[in-house]
C-alpha cells in the first residue's frame, strides 16, 4: 500500500518537475546569453576607447562613437532575439506540458 502511494505521488509529480526543468532551461539559457551580450559591449567598449586615443579630429571621434552605437544596437538586437526565442521555446514546452497533463487527467489523447 505504501508502495501504491509512493508511485502515485511520484506519477502526479511528474509534470511538476518537468515545469521546474523547462524553467532551469530557460533561465540557463537566458543567463548564457546575458553573459554573452555583457561580454560583447565590454568588448566593444575597449575597442571603442582603444581607437578613441586615435581620433585627431572631432570628425574622427564622431565617426567612431556613431560606429560604436551601431555596434551596440546590433549586439543588443541580437540578445533581443535570442532571449525571445528561450522564452517563446518555454512557452511552447509549458503550454503543451499543461496539455500533455490535461489530457492524462481526462482519458483524452
Amino acid at each position: 500500500m505504501f508502495q501504491d502511494m509512493t508511485k502515485q505521488m511520484t506519477e502526479s509529480m511528474a509534470p511538476f518537475r518537468e515545469l521546474v526543468n523547462i524553467q532551469t532551461k530557460m533561465l540557463e539559457e537566458l543567463t548564457r546569453q546575458q553573459m554573452e551580450c555583457t561580454k560583447a559591449c565590454i568588448e566593444a567598449t575597449m575597442q571603442q576607447t582603444s581607437e578613441l586615443q586615435k581620433c585627431k579630429s572631432p570628425n574622427d571621434m564622431l565617426e567612431l562613437q556613431q560606429a560604436y552605437a551601431k555596434e551596440l544596437e546590433q549586439t543588443l538586437r541580437a540578445a533581443n532575439e535570442q532571449n525571445l526565442k528561450a522564452l517563446t521555446a518555454a512557452q511552447q514546452a509549458m503550454q503543451q506540458l499543461a496539455q500533455d497533463s490535461v489530457e492524462a487527467v481526462t482519458g483524452k489523447k
